[in-house]
């Protein structure tokens, strides 16, 4: 399970910095060794991100030890949305107050400065984490099969979600429109104009997909410096 989370990694990562590369082929320029502390730090997380992955598979198909099913009569029909949409919203909540404590000076010193060394984050940091960091996040969706009712179809909608999501808010330019960062949408739901001010200012954007917890507990500061424009080439 180890490796399909590092090829996961390698081919959605490896895929949106190619596009980087097609639309602004400076942003990364001079950052090879960033790009490779990263990808390090992300190759680590995803054996720590597998092990309790893949010990769930094995539980999962040997003994049924999770709640993950595959008849979709077996809930009704409109749990199928209900529960991914559930399991982000846990997720998110999970990762708000486990990156806000990850900010206390002694914590952030020996774990979290390792994903705050991308100041100026490209598409392969998404997972650069020191490896404390990588067990709180492994943690989550592990425990949430052991206790909350999924499809595999609607499990495997969130874990792309939550690859996709992570990766995009890195990669260092906004790639969704304008109407969706600046309009209505864009109020709630996290892109990368928003998680950039996180990586300039360090003590706000706490949130992982929406900013629910960010405007309640008032870290919220808006979006960072740039927007879908910086994704047009440059004449």
């Amino acid at each position: 399970m180890s490796l399909i989370v590092a090829v996961r990694y390698l081919a959605v990562s490896g895929g949106f910095a190619w596009l980087t590369a097609r639309r602004l082929p400076t942003l990364y320029r001079g950052r090879t060794r960033q790009v490779r502390q990263e990808i390090a730090w992300s190759l680590a997380s995803a054996i720590i991100y597998g092990a309790p992955a893949g010990l769930l598979a094995w539980g999962w198909q040997a003994h049924g030890w999770t709640r993950v099913y595959s008849d979709v009569s077996t809930y009704p029909l409109w749990w199928l949305p209900a529960s991914v949409i559930t399991y982000l919203l846990a997720h998110d909540t999970w990762f708000y107050w486990t990156h806000r404590w990850m900010h206390r000076p002694a914590i952030y010193k020996r774990a979290h400065a390792v994903h705050h060394a991308s100041r100026e984050p490209t598409a392969w940091a998404a997972m650069s984490f020191h490896p404390w960091e990588s067990l709180s996040g492994a943690v989550l969706i592990p425990a949430l099969v052991l206790l909350v009712p999924i499809h595999y179809g609607a499990l495997l909608v969130v874990l792309t979600i939550m690859t996709v999501m992570g990766v995009t808010n890195h990669m260092g330019w906004e790639m969704f429109p304008r109407w969706l960062v600046r309009g209505p949408l864009g109020e709630w739901l996290i892109t990368a104009s928003h998680h950039q001010k996180h990586h300039e200012k360090y003590r706000c954007n706490f949130g992982l997909y929406f900013r629910f917890w960010d405007r309640l507990c008032r870290t919220d500061r808006g979006l960072g410096r740039f927007d879908h424009e910086a994704a047009a080439p440059q004449s």
